[in-house]
């Protein structure tokens, strides 16, 4: 819908309340940037959280190597006895006669003692073979489950680093689809591609990290308006809401400040005592605020009255305070909160 349509006395009223096409797709190009990041915050969070739970799986699974290791040795130790007994009783039978002289009644202490030896080296033999069947079967176990624990910490791994990797790459396309939009619409991207880190929307809150008036000149976004810049997602949306206002009036908006250093916020309030915030706490030091020309900045105007109206479905508006004492009309903000709800 375009947005000269919803001006005509004969479009429906309701229509003011809807948001009309964004002319460029920047708004819906700099959400889906936004949208993809998130996604790929998520992810590397489920990544990192992974490799933890990984690094403890790995933790249980040198426990339970350090388990089948003894087993081994346990198992080592367990067959040499048996081994021993059976070639005891092999060499030394027992008696020379056998246990024909048991049989018969005639065996002496010797026959008697001989015999029970080789009773109790069959029981101790069988109680070992018993044993080491159980351990045997222990480090089958825990071979199984330490190979489990290998293969599925691997596969995780693999798995959320590729998902990870997919989001990186979606995210990159979708910025340098914002950023060529910006191009397209005449913003002026210098040869070495400063600017287009300056226009990425992700970085946007990044320049929150500087103190008001002192963004580095690569955290902010050039505007159509040459020499006037703002910080990206504020840039996005005037970018669109300066293509709707040159639908309806034929030209773009006129812009006579837009961020300010914080020596220039000290130059204006030296100069203009009372019409200016106190250097440090301007919007314009935010990189979120904008003074306009071109009829906006006279109450009551087509310009002025048309950015009232349509400038919150960009994520602009006029502040209350603009509107009392002392009245500044040409003074527009960017409230990001606000343009995520529309």
């Amino acid at each position: 819908m375009a947005v000269a349509s919803l001006l005509t006395p004969s479009a429906p009223a309701r229509a003011e309340t809807h948001k009309p096409r964004d002319p460029s797709g920047l708004t819906a190009l700099r959400k889906e940037a936004e949208k993809s990041a998130k996604e790929l915050e998520d992810a590397t969070k489920a990544l990192e959280k992974r490799r933890v739970e990984i690094a403890a799986s790995e933790k249980q699974l040198k426990s339970k190597l350090n388990t089948l290791e003894k087993l081994e040795g346990r198992l080592a130790v367990m067959r040499q006895p048996v081994a021993e007994m059976v070639e005891l009783m092999y060499e030394q039978p027992v008696a020379a006669d056998g246990v024909l002289p048991f049989l018969s009644g005639t065996s002496d202490q010797k026959t008697l003692r001989a015999l029970t030896d080789a009773t109790h080296m069959v029981s101790m033999r069988q109680q070992a073979v018993e044993q080491t069947s159980t351990l045997y079967k222990e480090a089958q176990r825990l071979a199984a489950e330490a190979q489990e624990l290998r293969a599925g910490n691997l596969l995780a791994e693999a798995q959320i680093a590729a998902e990870v990797d997919t989001l990186r790459k979606r995210s990159d396309k979708i910025v340098k689809s914002v950023t060529a939009a910006l191009v397209k619409l005449g913003i002026k991207i210098d040869k070495v591609g400063r600017d287009a880190l300056g226009c990425n929307p992700l970085r946007a809150a990044t320049a929150d990290d500087y103190p008001n008036g002192l963004i580095p000149k690569g955290m902010l976004c050039p505007l159509q308006q040459k020499g006037h810049s703002l910080r990206a997602d504020a840039t996005i949306a005037f970018v669109s809401l300066n293509e709707a206002y040159r639908k309806r009036f034929g030209k773009s908006m006129c812009v006579t400040d837009a961020y300010r250093t914080l020596g220039e916020q000290q130059s204006i309030y030296y100069r203009k005592p009372g019409l200016a915030a106190v250097p440090g706490r301007s919007n314009h030091g935010l990189g979120l605020a904008v003074d306009l020309c071109g009829g906006v900045e006279r109450s009551g105007t087509a310009e002025f009255v048309w950015m009232e109206k349509s400038s919150k479905r960009y994520g602009w508006f006029h502040p209350p305070w603009a509107y009392t004492g002392p009245i500044e009309p040409w003074h527009w903000e960017y409230d990001p909160d606000l343009d995520s709800v529309l």
